[in-house]
């Protein structure tokens, strides 16, 4: 009993800690860009709310292509397991929550195979399906990163966000070339993670059989070959549909940040918008604090302090002649990283624990013991 309390206690941390760290960060973002005596003039803003709205619906949205697409993927690893729209949608839900408050938003993965696995797939399917997605987004987003780097060049001057992405964009491509290497050189990656294990293994106090490690590693590595290899050598048509549905998702998942200045009056260039997106997401992927609390903060800050200006500049806003300029552009970028956060983070955490709780009847006590569970349950039948 004391045992179990102790595990429910642990997962108890990254969830206050992820959002406590946020609401802190945006407070002193907050503080650092209002004046008190600014509070009553910003107060005469007139907030647009059908565009606050309208970020609601384009988040729905997004999550819905995110659902299409792990029900081609998983339909077309498993053609006999037949997953409806609804339920991989209610699995891209569920899974918001865990994504949330862990680092790269990785937490989100294991919940997605568990369900998948439960709908019928076999585990090796269903990681090969949130495998592919990994894939796809990668791809996509290693696409979107020279067009960001082409608009935003020379106008980001903030040293932290310059070392962000530069830091992001490494551990990315190391990303990116590590899924390749384990597509087309399986048993290379297998020595070397069999070889990074017995390293670790010196510093961990667990006793695994090292027979069991291996077999593990043997498996996951050939899972993800095969289902790979399936999806570009036999399933190259639904490949590329599961791309064109990474493409709309992201692209309605980066106009919600676009909503959210429109609904604070600020006319802009949507483009600029969309590429600190695509720096914005290289940054959150760092596996940094949970839920990248605090790092999002800043880099939403940094990245859209830019957007604003060029906004103010081109298009004007009605707080310029009531603040001035400078003072106007710090006090909109922080409403901005609250109203963004609000829209996004915080959102997700609702939706998230709702449906977790719906299909686990457990939020702030679940444990990721019962995927290992699972795991363990399906290595014993193979």
């Amino acid at each position: 009993m004391e045992k179990k309390g102790k595990k429910q206690k642990t997962m108890k941390i990254p969830i206050v800690v992820s959002i406590l760290l946020s609401i802190i960060f945006i407070l002193v973002i907050l503080y650092f860009t209002i004046k008190p005596e600014d509070i009553e003039k910003i107060k005469t803003i007139r907030i647009q709310y059908e565009f606050f709205i309208l970020a609601f619906i384009f988040n729905f949205i997004s999550w819905s292509f995110w659902g299409l697409r792990l029900k081609v993927l998983s339909n077309a690893v498993e053609p006999l397991i037949k997953i409806s729209w609804w339920e991989s949608i209610k699995i891209v839900m569920a899974n918001l929550f865990l994504a949330g408050i862990t680092p790269s938003m990785a937490g989100g993965e294991p919940v997605r195979i568990y369900l998948l696995n439960k709908d019928g797939l076999s585990f090796g399917c269903a990681t090969a399906s949130v495998l592919g997605e990994r894939l796809l987004d990668a791809i996509f987003l290693l696409i979107c990163v020279p067009f960001a780097f082409f608009i935003f060049r020379d106008k980001i001057d903030i040293s932290y966000i310059n070392i962000g992405i530069t830091i992001g964009i490494i551990i990315f491509l190391i990303t990116i070339f590590l899924f390749l290497y384990a597509i087309f050189r399986p048993q290379r990656v297998k020595g070397l993670l069999i070889w990074i294990n017995e390293k670790l293994s010196r510093f961990s106090k667990k006793n695994e059989k090292k027979s069991r490690v291996i077999s593990r590693i043997n498996q996951e590595v050939d899972n993800f070959h095969c289902s790979m290899m399936v999806f570009l050598k036999k399933k190259k048509g639904v490949f590329l549909s599961a791309g064109f549905l990474t493409f709309i998702m992201w692209v309605f998942s980066w106009l919600i940040a676009s909503m959210v200045l429109f609904g604070m009056g600020i006319n802009h260039n949507i483009v600029y918008s969309m590429a600190a997106q695509v720096f914005l997401i290289i940054i959150i992927m760092m596996p940094t604090t949970p839920g990248s609390a605090g790092v999002t903060e800043l880099g939403v800050a940094g990245l859209y302090s830019f957007v604003i200006s060029n906004a103010l500049v081109v298009y004007g806003h009605p707080l310029v002649g009531v603040l001035g300029f400078d003072q106007a552009l710090l006090a909109l970028t922080g409403i901005f990283v609250l109203f963004y956060k609000l829209m996004t983070y915080f959102v997700n955490i609702i939706v998230g624990a709702f449906f977790q709780y719906r299909i686990f009847k457990s939020v702030a006590s679940f444990s990721m013991d019962i995927i290992k569970k699972q795991e363990v349950k399906i290595e014993k039948k193979v």
